[in-house]
Protein backbone atom coordinates (compact mmCIF):
# COMPACT_ATOMS: atom_id res chain seq x y z
CA UNK A 1 0.00 0.00 0.00
CA UNK A 2 1.50 3.17 -0.75
CA UNK A 3 1.85 6.46 1.59
CA UNK A 4 -1.16 8.14 -0.76
CA UNK A 5 -3.51 5.13 -0.33
CA UNK A 6 -2.56 4.66 3.57
CA UNK A 7 -3.55 8.59 3.44
CA UNK A 8 -6.78 7.86 1.53
CA UNK A 9 -7.70 5.17 4.04
CA UNK A 10 -7.18 6.92 7.10
CA UNK A 11 -9.31 9.93 5.97
CA UNK A 12 -12.18 7.17 4.62
CA UNK A 13 -11.86 5.61 8.12
CA UNK A 14 -12.19 9.58 10.29
CA UNK A 15 -14.92 10.15 8.20
CA UNK A 16 -16.92 7.25 8.50
CA UNK A 17 -16.25 6.78 12.51
CA UNK A 18 -17.28 10.84 12.04
CA UNK A 19 -20.66 9.67 10.33
CA UNK A 20 -21.31 6.80 12.94
CA UNK A 21 -20.96 8.68 15.83
CA UNK A 22 -22.92 11.78 14.89
CA UNK A 23 -25.47 9.20 14.05
CA UNK A 24 -25.19 7.98 17.50
CA UNK A 25 -26.12 11.41 18.56
CA UNK A 26 -28.82 12.12 16.11
CA UNK A 27 -30.55 8.84 17.35
CA UNK A 28 -30.09 9.98 21.47
CA UNK A 29 -31.08 13.76 20.57
CA UNK A 30 -34.24 12.62 18.84
CA UNK A 31 -35.44 9.88 21.32
CA UNK A 32 -35.06 12.34 24.18
CA UNK A 33 -37.03 14.86 22.31
CA UNK A 34 -39.67 12.34 21.63
CA UNK A 35 -39.78 11.12 25.91
CA UNK A 36 -40.23 14.71 26.86
CA UNK A 37 -43.32 15.35 23.92
CA UNK A 38 -44.76 11.68 25.24
CA UNK A 39 -44.96 13.37 28.71
CA UNK A 40 -46.34 16.76 27.92
CA UNK A 41 -48.59 15.18 25.63
CA UNK A 42 -49.84 13.14 28.78
CA UNK A 43 -50.65 15.57 30.62
CA UNK A 44 -54.37 15.38 30.35
CA UNK A 45 -54.23 11.99 32.63
CA UNK A 46 -55.14 11.86 36.13
CA UNK A 47 -52.54 13.33 38.55
CA UNK A 48 -51.32 10.26 39.82
CA UNK A 49 -50.79 8.22 36.94
CA UNK A 50 -49.43 11.21 35.56
CA UNK A 51 -46.45 11.88 37.76
CA UNK A 52 -45.68 8.25 37.79
CA UNK A 53 -45.27 8.52 33.99
CA UNK A 54 -43.90 11.84 34.69
CA UNK A 55 -41.19 10.33 36.69
CA UNK A 56 -40.51 7.45 33.89
CA UNK A 57 -39.97 9.64 31.62
CA UNK A 58 -37.46 11.54 33.36
CA UNK A 59 -35.57 8.56 33.40
CA UNK A 60 -35.97 7.85 30.18
CA UNK A 61 -35.01 11.24 29.22
CA UNK A 62 -32.02 11.32 31.55
CA UNK A 63 -30.82 8.03 30.40
CA UNK A 64 -31.01 9.07 26.21
CA UNK A 65 -29.12 12.49 27.52
CA UNK A 66 -26.34 10.65 29.00
CA UNK A 67 -26.23 8.97 25.71
CA UNK A 68 -26.42 11.57 23.55
CA UNK A 69 -23.52 13.57 25.85
CA UNK A 70 -20.91 9.80 25.32
CA UNK A 71 -22.01 10.55 21.55
CA UNK A 72 -21.20 14.50 21.75
CA UNK A 73 -17.70 13.55 23.61
CA UNK A 74 -16.85 10.87 20.77
CA UNK A 75 -17.40 13.24 18.11
CA UNK A 76 -15.33 15.82 20.12
CA UNK A 77 -11.93 13.09 20.35
CA UNK A 78 -12.84 12.98 16.30
CA UNK A 79 -11.83 16.17 15.53
CA UNK A 80 -8.93 16.04 17.80
CA UNK A 81 -8.03 12.77 15.55
CA UNK A 82 -5.01 13.81 13.29
CA UNK A 83 -5.57 13.20 9.75
CA UNK A 84 -2.06 12.73 8.44
CA UNK A 85 0.68 11.52 11.13
CA UNK A 86 4.05 10.90 10.79
CA UNK A 87 4.70 7.25 10.18
CA UNK A 88 6.01 5.60 13.42
CA UNK A 89 6.08 1.73 14.14
CA UNK A 90 3.93 2.11 17.37
CA UNK A 91 0.01 2.19 17.73
CA UNK A 92 -1.42 5.62 18.77
CA UNK A 93 -4.56 7.72 18.25
CA UNK A 94 -5.27 8.06 14.25
CA UNK A 95 -3.23 5.20 13.44
CA UNK A 96 -4.30 2.18 11.52
CA UNK A 97 -2.69 -1.06 13.09
CA UNK A 98 -3.02 -4.69 11.29
CA UNK A 99 -2.18 -7.49 12.92
CA UNK A 100 -2.48 -10.96 11.88
CA UNK A 101 -6.13 -11.50 12.74
CA UNK A 102 -7.85 -8.05 12.39
CA UNK A 103 -7.30 -4.81 11.56
CA UNK A 104 -7.89 -1.79 13.98
CA UNK A 105 -8.38 1.87 14.00
CA UNK A 106 -7.59 3.74 17.40
CA UNK A 107 -10.29 7.00 17.33
CA UNK A 108 -12.96 6.06 19.63
CA UNK A 109 -14.79 2.99 20.64
CA UNK A 110 -17.27 2.14 17.46
CA UNK A 111 -16.90 -1.50 16.37
CA UNK A 112 -16.73 -2.72 13.01
CA UNK A 113 -16.23 -0.17 10.55
CA UNK A 114 -16.06 -1.49 6.67
CA UNK A 115 -14.10 0.40 3.90
CA UNK A 116 -13.80 -1.08 0.42
CA UNK A 117 -14.99 -4.28 1.98
CA UNK A 118 -12.20 -4.36 4.63
CA UNK A 119 -13.17 -4.57 8.63
CA UNK A 120 -11.52 -2.77 10.58
CA UNK A 121 -12.63 -2.01 14.52
CA UNK A 122 -12.56 1.32 15.85
CA UNK A 123 -11.34 1.29 19.35
CA UNK A 124 -10.32 3.81 21.62
CA UNK A 125 -6.84 4.77 22.96
CA UNK A 126 -8.67 4.30 26.59
CA UNK A 127 -9.80 0.96 25.99
CA UNK A 128 -7.65 -2.00 27.38
CA UNK A 129 -7.73 -3.72 23.89
CA UNK A 130 -5.24 -0.57 23.16
CA UNK A 131 -3.41 -0.52 26.14
CA UNK A 132 -2.41 -4.13 25.68
CA UNK A 133 -0.96 -2.99 22.11
CA UNK A 134 0.21 0.34 23.01
CA UNK A 135 3.69 -0.35 24.01
CA UNK A 136 4.28 -2.81 20.98
CA UNK A 137 5.51 -2.15 17.99
CA UNK A 138 5.93 -3.30 14.29
CA UNK A 139 7.20 -7.36 14.14
CA UNK A 140 6.20 -7.31 18.44
CA UNK A 141 3.58 -9.79 19.48
CA UNK A 142 0.78 -9.11 22.44
CA UNK A 143 -1.83 -10.43 23.74
CA UNK A 144 -5.22 -9.54 24.59
CA UNK A 145 -7.76 -12.12 26.67
CA UNK A 146 -5.24 -14.98 25.84
CA UNK A 147 -4.88 -14.28 22.06
CA UNK A 148 -1.86 -13.42 20.83
CA UNK A 149 -1.66 -10.57 17.90
CA UNK A 150 0.97 -10.02 15.89
CA UNK A 151 1.77 -6.09 14.99
CA UNK A 152 2.17 -6.08 11.03
CA UNK A 153 2.15 -2.77 10.11
CA UNK A 154 1.04 0.55 11.58
CA UNK A 155 0.52 3.40 10.09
Amino acid sequence: MTTKQRTVLKQQLLTECRRVQQQKADTARQAMLEVQESAIESQSATEDKFESFWEACQIQRDLFARQLDEALNGLQALRRVPEARSPKDQPGVGTVVITDSQRFYIAVSLGEIKIEDELYFAISAFSPLYQAMASSRVGDTFSFRGKPYRIEEVF
